[in-house]
């Protein structure tokens, strides 16, 4: 299960939409060579938007939960995981109260609005709440089937770090062929 914030998704949507107009654009009025030139200025704006909105998220699966935020990446095994809690964001505690933060899943907003039944009608809850009681209950799923604690291990997100340095690379080459800066 993949939970990531709607606003990321949303926000990728968009910038890519608005690349490829972008881009659809270059080649009607100067051609493909010219669309080439300025397509990884273009990516560049869209990689960071995949960075800072769409990347960050929280995994889980029956062994450990996988926080990616931004360029990095924590597995973090269910048995080391002592608490599981939401304040903005979603956060693990785990190995004597050490915090992992997940700036990529669910989010608390602000409290529920009454419903329309009248005053004394039930407070719709933010879907953040059930998000993080669907992680709760994995986690106390597998702690009752015994899961084993294990070392947290950290790791880069290689599809970010590999994409932008292809778009770092395409951008250095575009420099030298257009002849730098005037």
């Amino acid at each position: 299960m993949v939970l990531r914030a709607a606003s990321g998704v949303v926000a990728m949507i968009i910038s890519g939409a608005v690349a490829l107009l972008l881009l659809g654009d270059a080649v009607l009025r100067a051609g493909w060579g010219e669309m080439l030139l300025l397509a990884p200025w273009v990516l560049l704006a869209v990689w960071v938007v995949y960075l800072f909105m769409y990347s960050s998220a929280i995994e889980t699966d029956a062994d450990a939960v996988t926080v990616q935020n931004f360029l990095r990446r924590t597995r973090l095994p269910w048995g080391e995981v002592a608490d599981v809690r939401l304040r903005y964001q979603v956060v693990f505690v785990y190995g004597g109260g050490q915090e992992l933060k997940a700036f990529g899943g669910p989010v608390a907003g602000r409290p529920g609005r009454p419903s329309r039944d009248g005053p004394g009608g039930r407070r719709r809850e933010p879907p953040a709440l059930h998000e993080v009681e669907t992680i709760r209950r994995r986690w106390e799923a597998s702690v009752e089937a015994s899961a084993v604690g294990g070392v947290p291990t950290r790791s880069w997100a290689p599809f970010g770090l590999c994409s932008g340095l292809l778009i770092a690379v395409w951008a250095v080459v575009a420099v030298m062929i257009t002849g730098g800066p005037a």
